[in-house]
């Protein structure tokens, strides 16, 4: 059976080393650690800007970088081992500094000095990691030398645990297809980021949640639904809200959308689909 390339780092050149015994390649390579000092980087299919977004990492996050030529980078995710490329500017030199914070605002700027008057530096999705090294006014500082505001952050180990109050803080954002901001988002990204704030450690795609046992126990899909309950159907994934209604970034709409589970399930019936899994994480 041939590895998943979403999760692993093969290609018929060029391999991760760790993968040495798994997968052919001419030549492997450990990769060189680094992070994302984008606000948002893409995540794309291949090393062109019009190749298909499969899905997007925010400020602070680590990567493990393979390749990098022409502008782009092949990297794989530390946080989720995603597999793909990304502008090579997007990324930088790892940092001695721990994670401290993350953004809890849909977004916050980051500035070059502790001053809204500022032109601001970049614009730093919910969910980024952030490095401080101290304060400044109403301002935190990072470990890079820029700053974010105060009110818009929270410490690392706080955690919202009801990971549909946080979907629902995406009512009405546009569905984009690989898109994890308020920027617009898809089904698992809405997914997988709820789960993120809450503390749990998701796979990117809907069928990796589907089948990812560290989430939680695996349920018949017509079971009595509980909030945070997750509903998958072929290729989707929905965050249930109670018995009666769910949560979820769809096609159908192209935004985030709270509606009945009648309503839902009538949608699939009418394509000849159902539910078929329900995966309660606990």
């Amino acid at each position: 059976m041939s590895l998943e390339p979403r999760l692993n780092a093969y290609r018929s050149d060029l391999a991760d080393a760790r993968l040495r015994d798994q997968v052919e390649a001419g030549a492997f390579a450990q990769g060189e650690s680094r992070l994302v000092t984008s606000g948002l980087a893409d995540l794309r299919r291949e090393p062109r800007s019009d190749a298909a977004l499969d899905a997007q990492l925010w400020y602070g996050e680590a990567v493990r970088v393979f390749d990098d030529k022409d502008g782009w980078a092949w990297i794989q995710s530390e946080r989720d081992g995603y597999v793909g490329y990304t502008p090579n500017d997007n990324l930088s030199q790892p940092s001695k500094a721990a994670v401290t914070h993350r953004v809890a605002a849909p977004f916050t700027f980051r500035f070059p000095e502790a001053s809204i008057k500022a032109p601001p530096l970049d614009r730093l999705p919910m969910g980024s990691a952030l490095r401080a090294t101290g304060s400044k006014d109403s301002f935190l500082a990072l470990h890079d030398g820029s700053y974010v505001f105060e009110k818009h952050i929270q410490s690392d180990d706080s955690k919202n645990e009801d990971w549909a109050e946080t979907a629902l803080r995406f009512l009405n954002v546009p569905y984009l297809w690989g898109g994890r901001s308020f920027l617009g988002v898809d089904c698992s990204g809405l997914v997988q980021t709820a789960l993120l704030l809450a503390g749990r450690t998701p796979l990117r795609d809907s069928d990796m949640l589907r089948d990812q046992d560290s989430l939680g126990a695996s349920l018949p899909p017509d079971s009595p639904r509980k909030r945070g309950d997750l509903l998958f159907s072929p290729g989707h994934v929905v965050i249930a809200l109670g018995p009666v209604k769910v949560v979820h970034a769809n096609a159908f709409f192209l935004s985030t959308v709270r509606e009945p589970f009648k309503a839902f399930s009538d949608r699939l019936a009418e394509q000849g689909e159902a539910v078929t899994h329900l995966r309660r994480p606990d």
